[in-house]
C-alpha cells in the first residue's frame, strides 16, 4: 500500500488540508470503474472495517450533475456521505462532491482517476477542501480501509 498526503489551499480561503492516495489494483479499469458506479457492487467494499454486514445502501446516478448516496451502520453510529457529480469520465475519472450528513456545510471535493497498469489499474484518489486537521485524519483512515477493501473486491 502506498499514500502520500499533502495540503493544498483554496483561493481565498484557509489553507484547507488534503489527501492523496495512489493503489495499484489486480483489475482492469472497467471493474474498478464499476465498483464505484454500480451500486450492488459500492455496498461490497465501501466504508468503515466494523461497519455491519448487511447495513449498506446505495443510490448512485454517475453522471454529470447526478447525485450518490451510500450508507451503512456500525454498533455505536449511522453513517450516511452523499454528493453531486461534476465530472464523469467512464473508465477513467469521476469528481465528486463529499458531505456527511451529519454536517452536510462541510463539502468536500473527491477525484478518482483510473489508468491502464499492465493488466491492472493505478487507481489515484485526491479529496481536497478537507474542512480542518481532525477530519483530514479520519478521512486518511476511512480511507486507507476502504481501498483496503476495494483491493480485494477488484482482486
Amino acid at each position: 500500500m502506498a499514500f502520500k498526503s499533502s495540503v493544498a489551499g483554496d483561493a481565498g480561503l484557509a489553507t484547507r488540508p488534503s489527501l492523496s492516495f495512489k493503489r495499484r489494483l489486480n483489475a482492469s479499469p472497467e471493474k474498478v470503474y464499476a465498483a464505484w458506479t454500480d451500486p450492488e457492487k459500492i455496498v461490497r467494499w465501501f466504508g468503515r472495517a466494523d461497519a455491519k454486514p448487511g447495513s449498506f445502501q446505495a443510490n448512485i446516478d454517475a453522471r454529470i450533475g447526478g447525485r450518490f448516496r451510500v450508507s451503512f451502520s456500525t454498533d455505536a453510529e449511522y453513517y450516511e456521505v452523499g454528493g453531486v457529480y461534476r465530472e464523469v469520465v467512464a473508465n477513467q475519472r469521476l469528481v465528486f462532491s463529499w458531505a456527511w450528513h451529519s454536517t452536510p456545510e462541510r463539502e468536500s471535493l473527491v477525484t478518482v482517476s483510473l489508468q491502464p497498469d499492465g493488466d491492472g489499474t493505478l487507481l489515484t484518489l485526491l479529496h481536497q477542501q478537507l474542512f480542518d486537521q481532525t477530519a483530514r485524519d479520519g478521512h486518511e483512515r476511512g480511507w486507507i480501509g476502504a481501498l483496503d477493501k476495494l483491493e480485494r473486491f477488484t482482486a
